[in-house]
């Protein structure tokens, strides 16, 4: 839904120290905020969301964190935390009263890049042509450019001992197929749903069933390292071929996890 606007009081609070009497109103921040137009702002993002359903957090507070962002070139986690310990950065964000606590989940600000979608760079070159020409953001500061990587896809995966199995059984059953040499089994079919399951059990924190299937796995490729070995004995061909290949499979297979205790 929608998020709704926060209107200012303009009252004091005995327990709580309102923002513009403690910080100075001619900081760069300060003069900012009076600048940009968050009416507009908000207008433009009325279609980003649902008529129904629970409110969003309000936009002036999520644009004023993505634009501290940019520029101080802090990640979502830094801007957080500094939201937290700087008057000026909730004053931007429209707070009226010092906050010791921030008030939403930090993940708030990659769901809501998610939602905004392609218009929240619009906006955010919108705001930042604005603060330059207005004298808050100096030239220099648009210098640097600071990409933020917390929801980017990255094509990094962990090797794990079953992944490392399940890869050289592939590749040895592979280069046994294109070379002509006949197996018993290739493993590849149930190698598959060992590693699979492996990774299932250990999310599951069930440790002696992921070893049991790490088991399965390091002995179907002890079997496939065997098989070829005696099928291409006596070719020195093929065993030129797999020379290194085979003695890989053997360190991956031989390779154990080593733990420390912790004294």
């Amino acid at each position: 839904m929608r998020p709704g606007k926060r209107e200012e009081t303009g009252s004091g609070d005995l327990f709580r120290s309102r923002l513009d009497q403690i910080i100075d109103m001619r900081h760069e921040l300060v003069r900012l905020a009076g600048l940009i137009d968050w009416d507009w702002l908000d207008g433009e993002l009325a279609g980003c969301f649902s008529p129904e359903g629970r409110p969003g957090t309000e936009s002036r507070f999520m644009l004023g964190l993505f634009l501290l962002k940019h520029v101080h070139a802090l990640s979502d986690e830094e801007v957080c935390a500094r939201w937290v310990e700087n008057p000026y950065f909730q004053y931007f964000c429209g707070e009226e009263f010092f906050q010791h606590r921030f008030p939403h989940e930090r993940s708030g600000m990659s769901h809501w890049r998610k939602r905004i979608g392609d218009k929240l760079d619009a906006l955010l070159a919108e705001s930042l042509r604005v603060a330059h020409e207005a004298g808050a953001l100096k030239k220099d500061d648009l210098a640097r450019v600071t990409v933020d990587t917390t929801v980017q896809p990255k094509n990094v995966s962990h090797p794990t001992d079953a992944k490392l199995m399940l890869r050289a059984i592939e590749q040895l059953a592979g280069l046994a197929r294109r070379h002509d040499v006949t197996l018993r089994q290739s493993y590849v079919r149930v190698g598959k749903r060992a590693a699979w399951m492996t990774a299932r059990y250990a999310h599951a924190k069930q440790f002696k069933r992921m070893n049991r299937q790490l088991r399965f796995l390091r002995t179907r490729l002890d079997r496939l390292v065997r098989d070829i070995g005696r099928k291409i004995e006596g070719d020195e061909g093929l065993v030129e071929v797999f020379a290194q290949p085979l003695a890989k499979a053997r360190q991956i297979s031989k390779q154990r996890r080593i733990c420390r205790a912790v004294q």
